[in-house]
């Protein structure tokens, strides 16, 4: 039995064709022993118990109606919020619009839970784009819904590895539209957002550092002269709003500087910048975190794993970090609400 003042988690099964039900199983069945959370699983109960069985868990899954019945259930329960989908016949491995509709379904519920208080945070395994589409969805991904869920305008990705924040400037592109994208005015926007967020999560003088984006530098523009013309002009900018920024510091060295900590954060720009780095690294212990909501959410930082879902052999490491980045960020869930109320 967990105390009363043990944060509350919502854990979310994400597409339960995929390796979502296994890594929450596992996650749930045995939490973070440094994490100070309860952990309440959202999603498809029938598909989580097959899981169970599939992992080869001395484990009981147990449907509750509210996450707070969590804490009255013995040790190697796993509480679940069951809101339907394929069951225990799930089709491992292959896309279907009805695993998309559960898939969304527990995105809607566990965002409902942490919007009104009942738990202090989301931690969401990872969906199926053309599930979800197939669905009915109109979203690109998790971070479009939640902002749509919450009436923001849009949600910022950090990612945390070993005490290191990592910001973008831009993200789900293809690689030339991301680089005529790092424009003066986004790098800007993206330098003030990550400023911000790094206050929220209790960096008073935050030390955040701006990556170039050419080779060197540019080499004063040799190899390319945005930091010429954007990414060095968004930094004085900065530093003259009152953030004194660094940069741009060459993308080479940046990373390796922060994890020595030189930096509290870094912002790159585009998508492989920042994730090649982060899960070279430490792929597991990489964990992705929504920013720009009134709720906290932490996310794995890998897809469904279709070529292996059902099988029980889905490592739950980067589930399980996000599940201990969750708890350790939950105090900061009433400062996220006040940066970033709901719409």
């Amino acid at each position: 039995m967990a105390e009363e003042d043990t944060p509350l988690l919502a854990v979310t099964l994400g597409d339960p064709a995929g390796i979502g039900p296994e890594i929450v199983a596992r996650t749930l069945a045995a939490p973070p022993a440094d994490a100070r959370a309860l952990g309440v699983a959202v999603g498809d109960a029938g598909a989580l118990r097959e899981a169970v069985r599939r992992c080869g868990l001395e484990a009981t899954v147990t449907e509750v109606g509210h996450p707070a019945e969590a804490r009255d259930l013995a040790e190697g329960t796993i509480a679940v919020i069951d809101v339907g989908g394929p069951g225990e016949d799930v089709a491992w491995g292959r896309v279907s619009a009805e695993a998309g509709r559960s898939a969304v379904a527990a995105i809607e519920a566990a965002t409902r839970l942490a919007l009104d208080g009942t738990v202090a945070g989301v931690v969401t395994a990872p969906i199926h784009k053309e599930a979800i589409w197939a669905a009915g969805a109109t979203h690109l991904g998790h971070t479009e819904m939640l902002a749509a869920l919450t009436g923001r305008r849009r949600g910022q990705t950090m990612f945390l590895v070993r005490g290191l924040a990592i910001f973008f400037t831009t993200r789900h592109l293809a690689l030339r539209d991301a680089v005529a994208g790092v424009t003066r005015e986004a790098v800007g926007e993206a330098i003030a957002e990550a400023w911000q967020a790094l206050r929220v999560l209790g960096h008073d003088e935050p030390r955040l550092a701006v990556s170039a984006l050419n080779p060197h530098g540019g080499e004063g523009g040799a190899f390319g002269d945005e930091e010429l013309t954007a990414i060095g002009p968004a930094c004085e900018d900065a530093r003259a709003a009152g953030m004194p920024v660094a940069g741009p510091v060459p993308a080479d060295a940046v990373f390796h500087q922060g994890l020595e900590g030189r930096y509290d954060a870094v912002l790159c720009h585009l998508h492989d910048q920042g994730h090649i780095a982060a899960k070279t690294v430490d792929f597991d212990g990489t964990v992705s975190v929504t920013l720009g909501l009134p709720i906290l959410r932490t996310s794995v930082d890998h897809g469904t794993a279709f070529d292996i879902a059902g099988t029980g052999t889905a490592g739950h490491g980067t589930l399980s970090a996000a599940y201990r980045a969750a708890a350790d960020l939950a105090p900061r869930r009433e400062a996220l609400r006040r940066a970033y109320p709901p719409g």
